[in-house]
């Protein structure tokens, strides 16, 4: 190996946080090397949230489509065209992916092809996806490899041509009937998306319920959804094995009352995502990782190491584009700005994109109950939203916790039609620190979505 080259700062991994970093040191004039080992723009646009998304819209033409003669629009005869929806997938990632990586090169960085490992607390070798191996170091390191889809321990996965969520979006024809292992957000997202494209999809749970970190009600809700939507939900399962048999894929599962089999065309196995740690030989650098092989962090993000700091998925917690982005912001804040910044206590809001949506922020009734507050529960049915019946879009619901000793507002859910934007209104006001009442009071356009914070609200008066 030749002699290492020095930076001031190495960033490994070029994710939503990576790559605002490495442009944020390089104007700061900072010698900046940001390695790759495959995609600019990290899970979020090659594998997660644009890809995903993109599809899920074709998906939500498909439904609206189907659901023509409720309008009085008669559509005739639907077809989908599997191979241009890939086609348009593949273009607006495209689009992301080329945009990020001129943004990063135009910006002073200098981007390494290739995978890095450390080789001690402040030096690392990177072999080059062109050939060959290079010596880097740096006096600040920064981890953002992100993570990827977690492979169960299950009898006959090798023997049968699965899918994690990366592989699923390469699909150039509709599966005939989708088996889904794993009912959380991934799963579920793309579940519907398949049911609305023509399949026969059927999710796989092990739970008792979906959605392990929603409160009883919401996901009760979600669960009827689904099942309306025609997917079927098999509960507190215990996947034993899965098999080929006669051109399908066929699961064998261990229920409470006893043992059954489906078999389907294809396999969406979503059981989570894990940390893409293995080949960093963290132990060089003496970078502590738990149970998980998650990078251990405290609230400025910097890890066992001296110098050696951690962001995005690989540190486990909230796997969230936005959470990557904000833990760039801390960074910054702290590194460049001379700031005091910290992780904790924030706000993580998320939006899971079935339709209609799932917004949410801050505590659920469950974990406010948990910690001992004393709460108020405001709960009320989308079909109680004008907007949502003009549209014929009533399905869901509005859930606030309120601190019944301050009245500020503690957690939110909306599951209805646009209940990300919906969420995000409540967000503001959260992070305004704004009394429950000021949305039972507020004055909004109309017809709106927004409108039905006030009955919402009002249903504390009672």
């Amino acid at each position: 190996m030749a002699s290492s080259t020095h930076y001031d700062v190495v960033i490994i991994g070029s994710g939503q946080a990576g790559g605002p970093l490495a442009t944020a040191f390089a104007k700061k004039g900072r010698h900046v090397a940001l390695v790759e080992r495959e995609h600019v723009g990290g899970t979020c646009i090659n594998v997660g949230c644009t890809p995903t998304k993109t599809l899920i819209a074709s998906g939500r033409v498909s439904y609206l489509a189907h659901r023509g003669a409720d309008f009085g629009v008669v559509t005739g005869p639907i077809e989908i065209d599997m191979q241009k929806v890939r086609a348009r997938k593949r273009n607006i990632v495209e689009q992301f992916r080329s945009g990020s990586e001129k943004s990063i090169e135009t910006g002073g960085v200098e981007i390494v092809r290739g995978e890095a490992s450390f080789t001690g607390p402040r030096s690392m070798g990177v072999k080059l996806s062109g050939g060959g191996e290079s010596a880097i170091d740096s006096d600040l390191i920064f981890i953002n490899t992100g993570g990827r889809p977690s492979r169960p321990k299950l009898a006959g996965l090798d023997t049968v041509p699965w899918l994690d969520s990366s592989s699923v979006l390469e699909l150039d024809t509709v599966p005939d009937h989708f088996l889904v292992l794993g009912g959380g957000y991934i799963g579920l997202e793309f579940g519907q998306l398949y049911r609305r494209l023509g399949s026969r999809v059927t999710v796989i749970q092990r739970g008792d319920r979906l959605f392990a970190r929603e409160d009883d009600d919401v996901c009760q809700k979600v669960a009827q959804i689904m099942e309306q939507d025609g997917i079927e939900l098999i509960y507190q399962v215990d996947a034993q094995s899965v098999e080929s048999v006669d051109g399908e894929i066929r699961m064998h599962l261990g229920l409470p009352t006893g043992e059954r089999s489906v078999s389907g065309s294809h396999l969406l196995v979503a059981v989570g995502r894990s940390p893409n740690t293995e080949a960093l030989n963290l132990e060089a650098a003496s970078v502590q990782v738990n149970e998980r092989r998650e990078i251990v962090v405290n609230d400025r993000l910097e890890t066992s190491a001296p110098g050696v700091y951690a962001l995005g998925d690989v540190k486990g917690g909230p796997q969230f584009t936005h959470i990557s982005y904000d833990d760039f912001r801390v960074i910054k804040a702290n590194l460049i700005d001379g700031g005091t910044a910290s992780i904790t206590d924030r706000l993580v809001p998320y939006t899971v994109y079935i339709d209609p949506q799932l917004g949410r922020v801050g505590m659920t009734e469950t974990e406010a109950r948990k910690r001992g507050i004393d709460v108020r529960v405001a709960s009320m049915p989308m079909s109680r939203v004008a907007r949502a019946l003009e549209v014929d879009e009533p399905r869901g619901l509005l859930k606030a916790v309120v601190d019944a000793r301050t009245d500020r507002i503690l957690g939110f859910a909306a599951l209805g039609i646009e209940g990300g934007e919906i969420m995000s209104m409540i967000e503001i006001a959260m992070m305004g620190n704004l009394p429950w009442q000021a949305l039972r009071n507020g004055i909004f356009a109309h017809p709106t979505l927004a409108e039905g914070f006030n009955n919402l609200f009002a249903s504390l008066d009672q």
